[in-house]
């Protein structure tokens, strides 16, 4: 039997919330990126300067990571995209994660605060990947 939460919405308040979550931090990061490369990634002692080679690197996957934020967002008010918004989550948060810890084993430690975005994607996508697994053992965790 549906909880009166999941009839209404179609995913779970919890999947609601993590979908939310996820969205707005990859969003977030993506625009600022997008809008102010050097600020942002000052604080990781990388130094974009006026290198419009290197300043086109780093926004296109920024584009990439805007548009799979909004799809989270997506999932969160559309129950019939909360299931592919959760594995899109999943993939971009792990992959991230996962990336930065064969950076890691291949190049050595970076920058402190690289260590703790990896960290970071990891865990959020770990808990993604929890709240998939989750509702697709509830026959009523997504509708539509």
């Amino acid at each position: 039997m549906k909880s009166p939460e999941t009839a209404r919405f179609g995913i779970s308040h919890t999947a609601r919330v993590i979908l939310f979550i996820s969205g707005l931090i990859a969003a977030g990061i993506a625009v600022t990126i997008l809008v102010a490369p050097e600020a942002f990634y000052a604080g990781y002692g990388i130094e974009v300067g006026s290198n419009a080679t290197l300043a086109n690197e780093i926004k296109a996957p920024a584009g990439a990571l805007l548009v799979a934020g909004l799809f989270m967002f997506a999932g969160v008010f559309r129950p019939r995209s909360a299931k592919t918004a959760l594995i899109t989550a999943t993939a971009i948060y792990l992959s991230y994660g996962l990336a930065r810890i064969v950076s890691i084993a291949i190049d050595g430690l970076p920058h402190s605060g690289m260590v703790g975005a990896a960290a970071i994607e990891i865990v959020i996508g770990t808990i993604c990947l929890l709240t998939l697994l989750s509702a697709r053992r509830d026959p009523d965790g997504f509708t539509g």
